[in-house]
């Protein structure tokens, strides 16, 4: 029983470093989750706000540096085998060079719809100035995160009026909701000609 309270502890104390952890490696889920973990009192708007927008940054700019050092070498070498042929390769190049600045804006605005890393990759691989990128995904990042932490938020009301016994139930399922409708979302507009 005593490792249950030191972990719970152990929790407590690093919850904003497990918001930035989670912002860096999932994002979305995290970002709504924290803002229902606001609406509950359990953490402060600031630092929740700020470690959500770093872990965000850090792993778009991840993203960005693996396309820069890495897409090219790997496409030249083994494209074929997941579909980048040399002419898809180039009609996309062309496609990201005449709409740079609000491809790199509606893709952070949406999280993507689910081609937020293939975005942010092949930036990356384009050689789009750092400086754009940053300011871009920076900026952008301060309104969408705001933006799902306040779905979060208002999603705390709601649970308000669902009994008690079924609202952790009700906040995982809801959470498990629009993880999957994000999932699909992605998986439709992938296959779609952009």
């Amino acid at each position: 029983m005593h490792f249950i309270y030191d972990a719970i502890s152990v929790l407590e104390s690093s919850k904003y470093f497990l918001i930035f952890m989670g912002s860096y490696f999932e994002g979305t889920v995290v970002m709504i989750s924290s803002g229902l973990l606001w609406h509950l009192g359990k953490v402060a708007f600031w630092p929740m706000y700020l470690a959500l927008i770093a872990g965000d940054f850090l792993s778009d700019v991840s993203w960005y540096f693996l396309g820069y050092f890495g897409a090219r070498p790997f496409v030249n070498r083994w494209g074929h085998l997941v579909g980048a042929s040399p002419d898809i390769v180039a009609r996309v190049e062309r496609r990201f060079k005449m709409h740079e600045t609000p491809i790199l804006i509606l893709s952070k605005l949406t999280m993507g719809f689910g081609l937020m890393i293939a975005t942010l990759i092949t930036a990356g691989m384009l050689r789009v100035s750092l400086w754009k990128f940053t300011t871009i995904n920076l900026f952008g990042g301060f309104i969408w995160i705001l933006f799902l932490i306040l779905i979060g938020y208002f999603f705390g009301n709601v649970l308000s009026y669902i009994p008690q016994q079924f609202q952790i139930a009700s906040a995982i399922l809801a959470v498990i909701a629009v993880f999957f409708g994000a999932q699909y979302l992605s998986k439709s507009l992938s296959k779609s000609d952009w």
